[in-house]
């Protein structure tokens, strides 16, 4: 009896030792989140640009704007994927279009971004949210490919086909992806295993209802960015030295042209 009651005291000690479990996510108290695999992390203020601060992708900006609308009303809306050329506002897009929604439902709709390595973890995430009211737009950034990344492809999948427990219809997803190859059919000269990397993109692309390309920006187009950039700060630049800054970094892209009034700003020592 003594022996039970030492072990019974050594237990009720280390249980006080413990750390207390996490209390359970407030999933309407923040706009956005970040799943990092067990829990989620509330992001307080979610980091994003004006819908109007986007350009040189208008079509892309009203589709992905609209689908967050009917997500927040609780009509239809499809999974998206956003695919194409790097620095072209793709991710930048996805969390402006959630903030323009947010600015008029601020409870509607909430964004939840999943951290890298976290997509095994995917219906649990889901059995979470089914239990909601809100409606919540799951956002995965810049979806690997090749050989490390097929499981995880593989998984996406699944969870677009649904399964046994299907997916409620106020959780949607968006992808973005660099990768070309995630959308393009003709395929005569490549390797077997290069093909089979591309049967299974071209697998998870059809899942997706919405399907927005970014394409490299022309001259004008780049130029045009810029200027929306510098335009309202009194900035003045050589089109000619824009186009090197983006020619060194190997693409013309909304990126290049926010990194080049950045350094015009800097160099006249204001804040952009």
């Amino acid at each position: 009896m003594e022996d039970g009651g030492e072990l019974a005291r050594i237990a009720a000690a280390l249980e006080r030792l413990a750390p207390a479990p996490p209390p359970p996510t407030d999933w309407h108290a923040h706009p956005a989140y970040v799943w990092e695999g067990e829990r989620a992390r509330a992001v307080p203020v979610l980091d994003a640009l004006p819908l109007g601060a986007l350009h040189g992708i208008n079509a892309q900006k009203v589709a992905l704007r609209d689908l967050c609308a009917r997500l927040a009303s609780g009509a239809a809306a499809h999974d998206a994927l956003l695919w194409g050329a790097r620095g072209m506002g793709k991710s930048a897009l996805v969390r402006a279009a959630v903030a323009d929604v947010q600015r008029e439902q601020p409870q509607a709709l909430a964004l939840v971004q999943l951290a890298p390595g976290s997509l095994p973890t995917f219906p649990a995430l889901i059995a979470e949210l089914a239990q909601q009211k809100r409606a919540f737009l799951l956002f995965i950034d810049d979806l690997g490919f090749g050989e490390g990344a097929r499981a995880e492809m593989l998984a996406l999948r699944s969870l677009l086909d649904g399964g046994v427990a299907p997916r409620p219809a106020h959780v949607r997803i968006a992808v973005t992806a660099n990768r070309r190859a995630i959308v393009e059919r003709e395929d005569t000269s490549a390797a077997i295993h290069e093909r089979d990397e591309r049967d299974d993109a071209l697998a998870l692309a059809d899942r997706f209802g919405l399907t927005l390309g970014f394409h490299p920006a022309d001259r004008e187009t780049y130029l045009a960015i810029l200027e929306s950039y510098t335009a309202p700060r009194g900035l003045a630049f050589d089109a000619e030295e824009a186009l090197a800054f983006a020619i060194q970094r190997g693409n013309r892209s909304g990126r290049t042209a926010l990194q080049f009034a950045t350094e015009l700003a800097g160099r006249a020592g204001i804040r952009l």
